[in-house]
């Protein structure tokens, strides 16, 4: 066979390729508000930078007909491209070739193609639309998918990973993105499940809908499974466009460094005002959060769930960092089970990736109760505190008001390796409250006393002048600076800037046990 030949039927497997499965399923795609799975990969990319792999592949399947039913490229698109003029591996899940069904040949697509990405040091996306496993392949599809998700495993704190779930992903292909560092969900035409709604009416005889069992809502707001939540497909590709602005390609590099132009040294006077007098009263961490960061701009992540706690990344004079703060606006701003949990594991990922963590506190503790108790918020509050212990990048805290107890601790505290802690004037730094300790402490003077409620109040004010100021840890070195709210954004920058070599490492050991 000639040049001429091999040319035409290159050309012809090229467009059987990218016809999917055929004009009809295609347009049925887009008439429910969905791309196909080459417009997702262009338009996710930078324009004209997609190379795609494997574009003839097909599977070996000999079972049921499917010998019959061959498609160049068998369900998933993959290859690479630029983001932003950075590398990185892509894979495209294509529901209308086979429903997006993984076969052996489907699964040796995506695993080359997270092999290539930790050979070069490149982040990898995956884009998830598929019905699950290839039913007609048996074992082989298990296989498959187990190949992929070893490679997650090994791939994680090597290279950022993010997928993007822009349709069904139920069964056991919810494991690869759940071992992924991002998950970013498109409202509505996506959705994700162990087992299904039918499943489970015959077992727990319980009545759900796909929407309600693992649709975006479910898991932005009571899961914790989905980090971004998008209206559709656009919106979904553009989030992961946008984390990845924040990350570096690998474990081995800094983050993106995008200096705006913007004053590093701004004042701004309101913070001043911003933590209420009155101790017990809430107000809003993202206040205080927007008004320091670069371009009042922060990229939250799982806004709606664990909302006691605010986590997400933006930038300070230019550096990409990782933002955790308690929220006295929801529960005083305690820590509990899912807090804790949503807080840990952004942690550790910051600190896989060089991203510098700044903390603000305002915490009155751990979160009481049987419910917490019996549901484990000993080992679950226990992750945080690992995670930050363990943490060896830039860690710089502002303690804005409360700062009590075991919390006090587990915020990126001075004696677990922060960097640099400043703490506002209002900040409190005690075992306890004042009303609580004093209620331990001077128990038999108060009963004693003539007027118990004047000696109660007269304690209370004399524990609050010695605990409820910072002074008490500035003299023993645990808070390096009382600021000025107003002065936040140019403390934390020159902060920054002087831990920018900065190096810590932990113990040799093929790695910690973290309370799981």
């Amino acid at each position: 066979m000639g040049l001429k030949e091999n040319l035409s039927k290159m050309e012809k497997l090229s467009r059987l390729a990218e016809a999917g499965g055929g004009k009809e399923r295609l347009e049925r795609q887009r008439q429910a508000g969905k791309m196909t799975a080459r417009e997702r990969a262009d338009f996710l990319l930078d324009p004209g930078s997609f190379v795609e792999l494997d574009k003839f592949k097909t599977h070996r399947c000999a079972d049921f007909g499917m010998e019959q039913r061959k498609i160049p490229g068998d369900g998933v698109v993959t290859g690479y491209g630029l983001i932003d003029g950075r590398q990185v591996f892509v894979f495209s899940q294509d529901f209308t070739v086979f429903g997006g069904s993984l076969s052996g040949a489907f699964a040796e697509k995506v695993c080359k193609t997270m092999d290539l990405a930790m050979k070069t040091g490149c982040p990898v996306i995956g884009l998830n639309d598929s019905g699950g496993a290839r039913i007609q392949e048996g074992v082989v599809s298990l296989a498959g998918y187990a190949e992929i998700f070893l490679r997650n495993t090994l791939a994680s704190g090597v290279v950022p990973q993010i997928s993007v779930i822009l349709g069904p992903c139920a069964g056991g292909a919810v494991y690869s993105p759940a071992i992924t560092d991002f998950i970013v969900m498109a409202r509505d035409s996506s959705y994700m499940f162990i087992t299904g709604p039918d499943v489970i009416r015959a077992t727990t005889h319980e009545e759900v809908t796909m929407q309600e069992l693992g649709g975006a809502d479910t898991h932005s707001t009571r899961s914790g499974v989905c980090h971004l939540e998008a209206q559709d497909d656009r919106g979904a590709l553009s989030l992961a466009r946008e984390l990845l602005s924040y990350m570096p390609s690998n474990n081995l590099e800094d983050p993106p460094f995008k200096d705006d132009g913007e004053a590093p040294d701004r004042r701004d006077a309101e913070l001043d005002a911003i933590v209420p007098e009155n101790p017990n009263k809430p107000y809003d961490m993202r206040e205080i959060i927007l008004r320091v960061a670069d371009g009042a701009y922060f990229l939250e992540l799982q806004k709606d769930y664990a909302q006691n706690i605010v986590i997400g990344f933006a930038r300070l004079g230019g550096y990409a960092i990782g933002i955790v703060g308690n929220q006295p606006a929801v529960l005083a701003g305690c820590l509990d089970i899912d807090a804790s949990i949503k807080a840990a594991r952004f942690v550790r990922f910051c600190d896989c990736f060089n991203i510098p963590l700044v903390t603000f506190v305002d915490v009155p503790g751990f979160l009481p109760g049987t419910t917490q108790e019996f549901g484990g918020i000993i080992k679950h509050g226990a992750k945080l505190l690992y995670a930050y212990c363990e943490a060896t990048v830039p860690k710089v805290t502002v303690i804005t008001r409360k700062a009590y107890g075991g919390a006090y601790d587990v915020m990126s505290s001075k004696h677990i390796r922060g960097d640099f802690n400043f703490a506002y004037p209002t900040a409190e730094i005690a075992v306890m409250g004042p009303e609580g300790a004093v209620n331990i402490i001077f128990r038999n003077e108060i009963e004693r006393a003539k007027d118990p409620q004047a000696e109660r109040a007269r304690l209370v004010e004399e524990y609050r002048a010695t605990f409820a100021n910072p002074f008490k840890a500035a003299e023993l070195g645990y808070i390096d600076e009382v600021i000025r709210p107003r002065d936040t954004r140019a403390r934390l920058v020159a902060s920054l800037k002087a831990l920018e070599n900065k190096r810590d490492k932990n113990p040799p050991r093929k790695h910690g046990n973290i309370p799981l």
